[in-house]
């Protein structure tokens, strides 16, 4: 039998279905107070576009299932998601079980997950292969490129370029907060003919040269040193997986020191 209303008002309970649910104060012979204001539905339930959940076969897509909004009337806007869940924290939503997302994921705030199963697996892989890049090839149709990068016992950066008639190297501006200036190590490479070139001093901002005769000087460099403003690599430490690097955060003071040139 069918009922039809314009509206309806339920002050206690709507049930949908068969069952007690102790959640909403059902069932156990009554040792759970009835919830006023609750709803059950043995489900499936679907709200939304009657399309697009089901098959032919009449096969429910979900035991809820949101679909776009349909309703026509006039007082209606249309939103642009299907559920919207709004709560206090620390929690929002909880889901138990796997959880597929078939489309994109936006979050505006930090995300926190367990490194386990295929995700820690690949980390672990990850931990162990050199640092690389892998694009299309630039000049080869059908080929790609793939280059890694030159891994050392420290956290370095460097700085090069050409010389030319000139005596003095300029370090970038950042760099006397960034690095250990006594970390310095220069690579010069003449061009042309033999200099004789030699690395006279150097401070925060320059690496001043000098050249036999004092001739002029046109060269190749190389400037490296380590950074300061983290601590030095821990190289060598006891453990079973990288989660046992004893400074994870490089902030550690039990593990500050001088550069790994000096010290």
């Amino acid at each position: 039998m069918t009922m039809n209303f314009d509206d309806v008002q339920v002050g206690g309970q709507l049930m949908v279905g068969t069952g007690a649910p102790p959640a909403v104060g059902q069932g156990s012979g009554g040792n759970y107070p009835r919830i006023n204001g609750s709803m059950y539905a043995e489900g499936p339930v679907l709200f939304g576009d009657q399309s697009t959940f089901g098959n032919p076969r009449r096969n429910a897509g979900a035991t809820l299932m949101l679909a776009p909004l349909t309703n026509g009337d006039k007082h209606c806007n249309h939103p642009q998601k299907s559920i919207g869940a709004s709560g206090k924290l620390p929690m929002v939503l909880k889901a138990k079980g796997n959880t597929i997302i078939d489309g994109d994921l936006y979050v505006t705030g930090s995300v926190d997950c367990l490194s386990v199963g295929r995700l820690e697996a690949r980390h672990s892989v990850a931990d162990g292969l050199p640092k690389k890049f892998d694009i299309p090839h630039p000049s080869e149709k059908g080929m790609r490129l793939a280059h890694a990068c030159i891994e050392g016992a420290e956290v370095g950066v460097y700085h090069r370029g050409r010389l030319r008639n000139e005596k003095e190297i300029f370090l970038p501006s950042y760099w006397k907060d960034l690095v250990h200036v006594d970390s310095l190590t220069v690579q010069l490479q003449p061009i042309g003919a033999h200099q004789d070139i030699i690395v006279k001093r150097w401070d925060d901002e320059k690496v001043y040269l000098q050249a036999k005769g004092g001739m002029p000087i046109d060269c190749f460099y190389h400037v490296y040193a380590e950074r300061k403003d983290i601590n030095p690599l821990t190289v060598e430490y006891k453990g079973e997986t990288w989660e046992d690097y004893p400074d994870p955060t490089a902030t550690d003071p039990k593990y500050a020191g001088q550069n790994t040139i000096t010290r």
